[in-house]
């Protein structure tokens, strides 16, 4: 009698845990069910966003996902959720999937029992497109606050140098030296220098009309401006879904792509090369601008597009300013990646239609 009952028992343990894998496999969400750090169950989707076969998975240490700096914390979270009952709260980090890429997602564990054992159920969900967003909002809003700091100074100072050129013209028309023609012209770059900043800071964005741009014609015309400067440098192009059309301020446009192949070129002082992609991918036409220079140290490139910071000398930063502004006012996306003495690719994601532009 005890082992009817016995098997009886065990046979409605086994279904109830196929029924629970039932409903795990039609979630859109991954989820991991673990004991003991080993991991027992992955659903479909899961291993396919884990990048992984479920194979492959299940029997590893669900702690080979987690980046090293983040396994202690994780290990004594699952110690303390095995003895509550009640799911522990939503943390955010980047995980480590099969093929070795980062991933951006918010994740909760809770205990359950699974069969007969007690284990620990973990529920990922991608949030790359929210962090994405978040950086965008980000980026548009420094980029505003940055504008109208740098409006105000340049008032602020302009004005006053303007008159004190003025006089200066004035004291070489009756006293004619040539310490005050060269006085003039430094006065003269510097008020250039702050009508740049007043352009990058607040562009006249709505004087000039939406049109649609192509871009593989427009980045060819660009290239023949540099002819002078090209000797030793190999150009490499890769224009794909030529197309494939955006709309937008056309001359905003072109002088950004302007500065970015001008300060591509400047980073190769010697021979190097340069490489202009263009493609079209989930709605939006992305350019890539790559050259072989010195490169950008990892902690100075969150500085980039911020008003007089730059790698050159002589160099303001307004251009890529310019070029931030650009394409954050556009409703598009900009990354740099960048090694020191290998070269730096700057990546943009162009929206087909501006976001927070009227068409005309």
């Amino acid at each position: 009698m005890n082992q009817v009952l016995e098997t009886m028992e065990s046979n409605e343990i086994l279904q109830s845990e196929m029924m629970y894998i039932r409903i795990m496999e039609y979630s859109v969400e991954t989820i991991i069910i673990h004991a003991d750090y080993k991991i027992i169950y992955i659903n479909q989707v899961g291993s396919e966003f884990l990048r992984g076969t479920k194979e492959q998975i299940i029997g590893s240490n669900c702690l080979d996902i987690i980046q090293d700096d983040m396994k202690d914390m994780i290990r004594e979270r699952i110690e303390h959720g095995m003895c509550g009952e009640e799911p522990l709260e939503v943390i955010e980090q980047a995980i480590i999937r099969c093929d070795g890429t980062l991933v951006d997602v918010e994740f909760y564990c809770q205990p359950v029992q699974f069969g007969n054992r007690r284990a620990m159920q973990t529920v990922f969900r991608d949030i790359t497109i929210r962090k994405e967003t978040e950086k965008m909002l980000y980026d548009r809003q420094k980029m505003a606050s940055i504008g109208q700091i740098a409006a105000g100074i340049v008032h602020e100072v302009k004005n006053p140098l303007t008159s004190v050129k003025g006089f200066l013209q004035l004291l070489k028309e009756n006293n004619p030296h040539p310490y005050l023609i060269a006085m003039e012209s430094e006065l003269e770059k510097a008020i250039d220098t702050l009508s740049n900043l007043l352009q990058v800071a607040k562009p006249d964005l709505y004087s000039e009309p939406i049109t649609e741009i192509d871009l593989c014609k427009e980045l060819s015309s660009l290239l023949f401006l540099f002819q002078d400067k090209l000797y030793d440098i190999e150009i490499e192009t890769d224009f794909q879904d030529c197309d494939k059309h955006i709309f937008g301020k056309k001359n905003m446009y072109l002088k950004a792509f302007f500065n970015l192949i001008k300060n591509a070129i400047e980073a190769m002082p010697g021979k190097g090369k340069l490489r202009i992609e263009h493609y079209y991918q989930s709605d939006s036409v992305h350019v890539k601008i790559s050259d072989t220079g010195v490169g950008i140290p990892k902690d100075k490139i969150n500085l980039l597009g911020t008003p007089f910071y730059s790698n050159k000398s002589d160099g303001t930063g307004l251009g890529l300013t310019q070029v931030f502004s650009t394409i954050n006012d556009h409703g598009g996306q900009i990354t740099v990646h960048s090694v020191v003495d290998r070269g730096t690719t700057v990546h943009m994601k162009l929206p087909e239609n501006p976001v927070g532009f009227e068409m005309h």
